[in-house]
């Protein structure tokens, strides 16, 4: 029998991981609506807004190292130790802007130690939680997508930044604007449709096993949204995301011939939905505006090959394209935020790429190192979801999907990219925790 100081403590522990929940909960509902806020709730705040979820994730930290629910990892500590470094030589040698290595200094500080918080606090039922909350979200999210598509820009569906009257939709095609839904950004958007997706698939795979109830009407209305998006986003990134969700969920066969079926399923009850949704005139609008933009971005992107080789520049140009020095340009300067600061308006100081950004801000050595650690968390999480297929666990895996690229190179310096990261990122690596299948 327990002591009673025992089971005080079991419950005060209990008490503090279900309000350490309910935080990681709010920081996924703020990332989801962080957008709204600064344009449609909230406009005269919609700078400070920026930055909404870093209160949040400092009380997370607070909270979870007070309480013993969490400790640092060593990935943790040296990127703190590396961060602190950071800020320490973009003030003495680098632009000396303390507000701007400040801001920089939050991405890693603040919210990359959230990935193993939500890693410690979450388990596999929770993490379906969420996905069973995006299911809903999705549907919402593709009517207000169709409502901004086929709006004009000077609409209130569609008001920019700050209530910014002029709109918030980017150059699109056939006379239409990629629209940002929720988001402040359309990149938002196109993050937002490619993490349900990888949800989407994997509840095709194990909705009449999966330990919470997942409708199947609700999981189909889900689907039809996440199709008629890829036209109405006018966004070939959602084509690409959705593409990596299924190839993903195709490797699963090879591991686990039993879903071999179900993916023969769903891809006859895709092809019955695209069929279907072309018969309307709203989609075939949509389709043509995208069909034009792919077009025209392969025309002068050039096609495949350009994205493939736009993305070996991104890995490599990082090391040779004149921004890799030893001490770098500070910590901050790189980010769009950072070259406000300092110079007024939104550019990009350093490089595009997120490697080139870190690399010159940081300078050749902890640039490498923060890298580094990004990678091997990656690299490590997927093989350990590789293995876990066979186990009967292909969460992991189809969250993988989405997250790999996203926190190996994703732009964590733009705030709705770093935050897609951080919840996925703790979101695979509580998947692993169960004992059960699927």
């Amino acid at each position: 029998m327990q002591s009673i100081p025992v089971v005080v403590e079991t419950i005060y522990r209990k008490t503090n991981v279900s309000h350490l929940k309910k935080g990681i909960w709010l920081y996924f509902y703020l990332l989801i609506f962080e957008g709204a806020l600064r344009k449609w709730v909230l406009p005269g705040l919609a700078q400070p807004l920026l930055i909404v979820r870093d209160p949040v994730a400092a009380w997370l930290i607070f909270v979870a190292l007070r309480d013993g629910v969490w400790k640092p990892n060593r990935k943790v500590a040296l990127m703190w130790g590396v961060t602190i470094l950071a800020f320490i030589t973009a003030l003495l040698v680098g632009h000396g802007n303390i507000m701007v290595a400040l801001y920089g200094m939050r991405i890693t500080l603040l919210h990359f130690p959230i990935i193993f918080i939500i890693g410690t606090v979450f388990d596999k039922e929770d993490v379906l939680r969420i996905g069973k909350m995006m299911l809903w979200v999705n549907i919402a999210m593709t009517i207000l997508v169709a409502a901004q598509f086929y709006s004009p820009q000077g609409a209130w569906v569609n008001r920019g930044i700050g209530g910014d009257a002029e709109g918030s939709g980017f150059t699109g095609a056939a006379g239409f604007f990629r629209v940002p839904g929720t988001f402040s950004f359309s990149n938002g958007l196109s993050l937002f449709y490619g993490f349900s997706a990888a949800y989407i698939f994997y509840f095709w795979l194990t909705r009449k096993e999966s330990i919470i109830h997942i409708p199947r009407n609700l999981l189909l209305g889900s689907t039809i949204a996440l199709l008629a998006a890829i036209p109405l986003s006018i966004s070939r990134t959602v084509l690409f995301e959705v593409v990596a969700s299924l190839l993903f969920m195709l490797f699963i066969s090879g591991k686990n011939p039993k879903v071999i079926k179900q993916i023969a399923g769903g891809a006859i009850g895709g092809i019955f939905i695209l069929t279907i949704l072309n018969f309307f005139t709203f989609f075939q609008t949509a389709t043509l505006a995208f069909t034009t933009r792919f077009t025209n971005a392969d025309t002068s992107e050039g096609g495949a090959s350009g994205t493939f080789g736009r993305f070996l520049k991104g890995v490599f140009g990082a090391f040779y394209d004149g921004n890799a020095t030893y001490l770098g340009y500070g910590l901050g300067m790189g980010t769009n935020a950072g070259s406000q600061l300092m110079t007024g308006k939104v550019s990009f100081l350093i490089s595009e790429g997120e490697w080139g950004r870190l690399i010159g801000e940081m300078g050749f050595t902890l640039g490498l190192i923060m890298i580094l650690i990004r990678v091997g968390f990656i690299f490590g999480v997927t093989i350990n979801a590789w293995r876990s297929i066979s186990l009967g666990n292909m969460l992991p895996w189809m969250l993988i999907s989405f997250g790999f690229l996203n926190v190996m190179q994703g732009q964590w310096a733009q705030p709705t990219a770093l935050g897609f990261s951080v919840i996925v990122g703790g979101l695979i690596v509580a998947a692993f925790k169960t004992n059960r299948k699927n």
